[in-house]
């Protein structure tokens, strides 16, 4: 590459990562330059460790002539026994770790081949490659992600010129830096919305973290427990404790999620989440979706656990409306965003009458008030209780399983 291309796309490299353009773009308008340039690039895959829940990394890749390679795959734990360890153990980057080593170029279908992947790239016709790794300083690193690693290759029958290669390597840790800054920014977004949620999340992202900063709004409010948490954590075997709670909260948080409402808080085996209640009646009618759903999901969810032993329980829910106070609430150094106000702890005492009134499901007056129509043909009132903290006892209603 002559250097006027080299500069230019080194330009264009600063742009991009300045922009917040996404790692699989960054790759693509950085791949389509080079080979633009004159570089007979075939193949290439960056490899970033992240900071996930369930994935340790990503891998991008770009093909010349495969545009229905998917351009993002997302990979498992290496550390778990099963073929991700073992395609790990035997790969040119596990080699340049292990070594210290921060390159690795082969000539394909030359001698042995020492990696199982380079009989692949042989079989596509590639005929050199090149690994890259490009390691951060300990400052630098988050949680997993300590390097980027990249892998090049061509097909061309003889090979990368030298001065092709020297660019290259130039090149490279310009988009690793893009690279790098793109998935930090995907990280940070990932890590606020699975701890604080997407609508919250994206609110913190948005700037919206001054201390005492709340909004007044009306939301459908969904407080859910399990019955016999307690006695299940004190006579279960203390490995399955997490497992059986894990399984309840996916159940219980993807039918908040699928409904549209937005999970605020997890309090043990408790969830605490909102619906939005501009629209009373829909806000409603997204609730009680929610708990239809996750009543569906429950015969699995059981089936499942007797056949591993776990412990099998039942959620019960309380649902209200009121206004509330949306925002950011706690000290100078520990912040919560979340709701306040009296109709939430209203919600959590409506949900404790479940046991009382033998019911999985209560509502209160002003849900049962503010539910269409429809929805309100089929609840039932269940009597009138005294809500510990609560002025006045109220008529609670539950859905009629008949209607």
């Amino acid at each position: 590459m002559d250097p006027t291309a080299t500069a230019n796309l080194t330009d264009w490299l600063v742009r991009a990562g300045l922009d917040g353009m996404s790692e699989p773009d960054l790759l693509e308008g950085f791949c389509s330059r080079v080979l633009g340039a004159g570089v007979p690039l075939a193949e290439v895959n960056v490899i970033i460790d992240t900071l996930h829940p369930i994935y340790e990394g990503r891998v991008f890749r770009w093909r010349r002539d495969q545009s229905d390679i998917p351009a993002v795959f997302e990979y498992g734990r290496s550390g778990e026994a099963g073929s991700v360890d073992e395609n790990w153990r035997q790969s040119p980057f596990f080699h340049l770790l292990q070594t210290g080593e921060a390159t690795l170029r082969r000539r394909l279908g030359s001698g042995d081949l020492e990696f199982p992947v380079h009989r692949d790239l042989i079989e596509r016709g590639q005929t050199d490659y090149l690994a890259l790794i490009h390691r951060f300083a300990a400052d630098g690193t988050f949680g997993e992600m300590d390097c980027i690693y990249s892998s090049w290759s061509t097909d061309a029958p003889d090979g990368f010129p030298d001065d092709t290669l020297h660019g290259l390597k130039r090149l490279v840790p310009s988009l690793a830096i893009a690279m790098k800054c793109a998935s930090l920014a995907r990280i940070t977004r990932t890590l606020v919305e699975t701890y604080l949620g997407r609508n919250t999340g994206g609110r913190v992202l948005a700037g919206n973290i001054a201390r005492g900063v709340t909004e007044k709004i009306n939301a459908v409010l969904w407080f859910s427990d399990l019955r016999g948490f307690t006695r299940i954590t004190e006579t279960a075997e203390p490995t399955a404790v997490i497992p059986f709670l894990n399984s309840y909260s996916d159940a219980v948080i993807s039918s908040i999620h699928e409904a549209g409402g937005e999970v605020l808080k997890l309090i043990g085996d408790g969830t605490l989440a909102i619906f939005d209640a501009a629209d009373p009646a829909r806000g409603c009618a997204m609730a009680l979706a929610a708990e239809k759903a996750l009543r569906a999901r429950l015969p699995a969810l059981e089936a499942e656990h007797r056949e591993t032993a776990l412990p099998v329980t039942t959620p019960y829910i309380g649902l209200h409306i009121g206004e509330v106070f949306y925002g950011n609430v706690g000290s100078r150094d520990r912040l919560d965003f979340t709701v306040v106000g009296p109709a939430v702890n209203e919600t959590s005492r409506v949900a404790a009458m479940c046991r009382s009134a033998e019911r999985d499901l209560l509502m209160s007056e002003a849900f049962c008030a503010a539910a269409s129509d429809e929805d309100r043909r089929r609840f039932v009132s269940v009597g009138r209780y005294a809500l510990r903290g609560v002025e006045r006892p109220q008529e609670l209603f539950t859905v009629d399983p008949d209607a």
